[in-house]
């Protein structure tokens, strides 16, 4: 292995060639898109993203804001053969932070929460969107660091409150808000690509959902790659109202079997995958993964910012991971968010560029400048990688975060 480290103005970075390229053996986890975590991250960042789009519509620069303690309280329902309804509501509690006005101008916070909340649910989960309980903790208070004295006013006491545009600092200069990391590699094993495609097959909008209304999209997939075979633990539900007995329900088991093993056969073939479906069922006592809306949102479960897939859309404790949850943070300068999209984001140009396996490390130190992390680590397997060109590519990527927060805001980018 071969190592060089530079300064490149305020950041130490480290490049490191020839290093292992990661063990064939695979732990992998998906989250689909009806899972109650899937659900909060990606309304988390529905409402960072009005918000945001409100304050340039309006002001012409993004307030501070987050909402990356969002989180769900699953309701209750009844659930029976041919029907279901549901019999208490789920309760959104929006936690976070969020500048109320900018001078005269008053923002409608909750006017803007309340309809992203009801917007997100209709589309995602149409049965609970009329089954609702929004609890509002939105807080407008500035982070420490605002010692009063009899001179001027702290600036960061204007953090949630400015005057107009000109108090947010970062319109001058781009700080990181905190120490933490963004963490990316590349490329994912053809078993990681196939958990993704299979998850998103069965949760999201895809030929075989739309065929089969009562598959519900709240799947969660294990799957355990050794080199040679693989193993795959799911759980799929299916939605009550289209499912009118148990042997519909079983019936239908088989049929997402069979999709399982023909997507295996196109993205891995000649390796065998054991499919295990819904293992908890006990049939004997009518004991199913039976929902009325698809989701287990709708019965008790509870979903968090942050406990789901990460900005890959993946959960893989075999490779490098960090536990920064992405979704609703500040798309300016929060480096939980930025660093680790833009971490990945390298990683896949490297990947690209060298042709082998690609590791990148983001460490920032809070207050510093956003484009020059307090640590960069770069570990690339190819032993022959042109350092001065992977050089180009840190520093093209760190000097991108305007172009990457505008993208954030207006194209919605999916972050898990």
């Amino acid at each position: 292995m071969n190592r060089v480290a530079r300064n490149y103005g305020g950041s130490r970075v480290v490049i490191e060639t020839g290093t292992p390229y990661p063990d064939a053996t695979t732990i992998v986890e998906r989250k689909g898109l009806g899972h109650p975590d899937t659900l909060a991250d990606h309304l988390a960042e529905r409402l960072s993203q009005a918000y945001s789009r409100y304050c340039l519509e309006n002001f012409g620069a993004v307030l501070h804001h987050n909402f990356d303690k969002l989180a769900l309280l699953g309701g209750a329902s009844e659930v029976r053969y041919g029907a279901g309804r549901m019999v208490a509501p789920v309760r959104v509690l929006v936690n976070g932070r969020a500048a109320p006005a900018c001078g005269d101008h008053q923002i409608p916070v909750d006017d803007i929460v309340e309809t992203t909340v009801r917007t997100f649910f209709a589309e995602r989960l149409p049965a609970v969107a009329d089954h609702l309980d929004i609890r509002f903790h939105i807080t407008s208070n500035s982070s420490p660091g605002a010692v009063l004295t009899e001179g001027d006013t702290p600036e960061r006491t204007r953090w949630f409150a400015p005057r107009t545009i000109d108090d947010l600092r970062e319109r001058r200069v781009l700080l990181a808000n905190d120490t933490s990391l963004g963490t990316g590699w590349a490329p994912l094993s053809p078993f990681e690509s196939f958990v993704r495609e299979l998850v998103d097959d069965l949760s999201g909008e895809s030929p075989f959902r739309e065929a089969h209304r009562w598959c519900g999209t709240d799947v969660k997939l294990m799957g355990y790659y050794e080199g040679d075979r693989a193993a795959v633990v799911l759980c799929v539900p299916q939605m009550s109202p289209y499912v009118g007995s148990r042997a519909t329900y079983l019936e239908n088991k088989q049929v997402i079997l069979a999709e399982c093993r023909r997507l295996a056969g196109l993205r891995l073939p000649g390796t065998p995958v054991d499919f295990r479906l819904n293992v908890r069922d006990v049939p004997e006592k009518d004991e199913f993964y039976l929902t009325y809306t698809g989701s287990s949102i709708e019965s008790g479960d509870e979903g968090v910012v942050g406990r789901g897939n990460r900005v890959n859309g993946l959960i893989t404790p075999l490779r490098p991971m960090n536990m920064e949850g992405a979704s609703g943070k500040n798309p300016v300068y929060h480096v939980g968010k930025l660093y680790n999209l833009a971490a990945m984001r390298l990683a896949r140009a490297l990947h690209e560029e060298t042709g082998g396996y690609a590791e990148v490390h983001l460490v920032s130190a809070t207050g510093e400048r956003l484009n020059q992390p307090w640590r960069v680590l770069v570990r690339l397997s190819e032993p022959t990688a042109q350092v001065d060109k992977v050089q180009v590519l840190i520093e093209e990527t760190l000097s991108n975060f305007p172009a990457l927060t505008n993208e954030l805001v207006h194209e919605g980018v999916l972050l898990s």
